[in-house]
């Protein structure tokens, strides 16, 4: 199983202005978001190999086939993860995701790098704190269903799927082509924070500190862990669709391209 998810430090980096849009459609984007997140975990999963192929089943999302893992304690993980990531992303703390894969020596073979940094204010959804409330559920599922009705004159909701659909295609495309990866490999779920984001507490507290080799550059520390960009990146997609917009990208390790010169030799 892979470790519980971490919490990345702050990024100084400068995102876009903020957005910000009402709450129907705020929801709608949201779930849509989160919805994408999942189908590409479980899609780098596969496509890497960190568990054997024949443990995920091949369904459709966005018009594609897609693969999930039938592990129902991996499918919870990720349904976990997934939801304290929006959790932080509701607070506007989040600067990028990573979905970073690791070998049975704990060394950075890839992150899958999700840079969130110009979402749109969640307007309304400010005060959430911690794991979502039933009201909150309630809220995202009505907002869910209301926003096509009431938001279609702003957000082009056929445009937002397609590009998600063209993200998720690229994500597979750039999995298939890339060098394998050694075998015994975990992974986890990381959250870099904001420059003014807050780090997230609480009981259960689900994020522990990422290790230094991937603390990112903050105002207390100027130099960036030394996997951070790691040895090569590989541009998978820009994604802009009426007010959600974000970027997607690969980062190969260092120690996987040292992996592969070794063998190479």
């Amino acid at each position: 199983m892979p470790a519980r998810p971490d919490d990345e430090d702050q990024d100084q980096d400068q995102g876009q202005p903020e957005q910000s849009i009402p709450i129907d459609q705020a929801s709608h984007l949201l779930t849509a978001f989160t919805q994408f997140l999942t189908v590409c975990v479980h899609n780098i999963l596969y496509y890497r190999s960190v568990y054997p192929a024949q443990t995920f089943l091949t369904s459709r999302a966005y018009n594609l086939p897609v693969h999930q893992s039938r592990h129902p304690k991996v499918c919870s993980w990720i349904g976990d993860a997934v939801d304290a990531v929006e959790s932080q992303l509701v607070l506007g703390a989040v600067e990028r995701i990573a979905v970073v894969i690791y070998d049975g020596r704990a060394s950075v073979m890839e992150r899958w790098m999700f840079d969130v940094a110009g979402f749109p204010a969640w307007k309304g959804f400010r005060d959430a704190v911690g794991p979502r409330a039933a009201e909150e559920e309630e809220l995202l599922a009505e907002g869910a269903g209301d926003a096509e009705s009431s938001a279609e004159a702003k957000v082009n909701w056929a445009d937002v799927d397609e590009q998600l659909r063209a993200a998720i295609r690229k994500l597979a495309y750039a999995g298939e082509k890339m060098a394998p990866l050694p075998e015994g490999c975990t992974f986890t779920i990381a959250v870099e924070l904001r420059d003014e984001g807050e780090a997230p507490i609480g009981h259960p507290q689900p994020w522990i500190p990422t290790q230094p080799n991937l603390q990112t550059k903050s105002k207390e520390k100027q130099t960036p862990g030394q996997d951070v960009g790691g040895a090569k990146t590989i541009p998978i997609r820009f994604v802009e669709a009426g007010p959600l917009f974000f970027e997607c990208w690969v980062e190969e390790g260092k120690a996987k391209e040292h992996l592969s010169s070794s063998s190479s030799s």
